[in-house]
């Protein structure tokens, strides 16, 4: 008998970050424990790995909803669902991930932001830029996997 336990909303809302050991310290997958805090345990890591093949959730359209994603959207064109990252003046559907601009807020929201934006039927959703550091790396790489993009 197959069961599932609910345990509730996750408080990071990214999956685990994945460091591989073998042939040297890669990087395959950014998530919420960052690159820096890995850093400054063991030093430099000695690369990432971009074989998306090794970890889960590394393929390109992994975490695509139906719409179309365009990412570091600063000014939204009307149709779009918007997912702010901070004060935002959009009039059209906006998806708070942080209004203070905490990435452990976005983080946590993101997800949930992506499934309730794609759930009215947008042109598109739009996104906020989210800064890179900390965070950041795992929030942009799966909004560049819910684009499309991987680069």
């Amino acid at each position: 008998m197959a069961a599932a336990i609910d345990g509730g909303d996750c408080q990071i809302g990214l999956e685990s970050t994945v460091v591989s050991l073998m042939d040297g310290v890669r990087y395959l997958r950014a998530g919420a424990v960052t690159r820096q805090q890995i850093e400054s345990v063991i030093g430099p890591l000695e690369g990432d790995d971009h074989d998306g093949h090794r970890s889960p959730g590394r393929l390109t359209l992994h975490y695509a909803p139906d719409a179309k994603v365009e990412i570091n959207v600063t000014l939204p064109e009307p149709g779009c669902a918007y997912l702010a990252f901070g004060p935002t003046s959009y009039t059209g559907p906006v998806f708070q991930l942080s209004a203070s601009s905490d990435l452990s807020e976005a983080a946590s929201n993101l997800f949930k932001s992506l499934r309730d934006a794609d759930k009215l039927n947008p042109s598109k959703i739009c996104v906020a830029p989210i800064p890179d550091h900390g965070l950041g790396e795992a929030i942009n790489d799966r909004l560049k996997r819910a684009s499309g993009f991987i680069g």
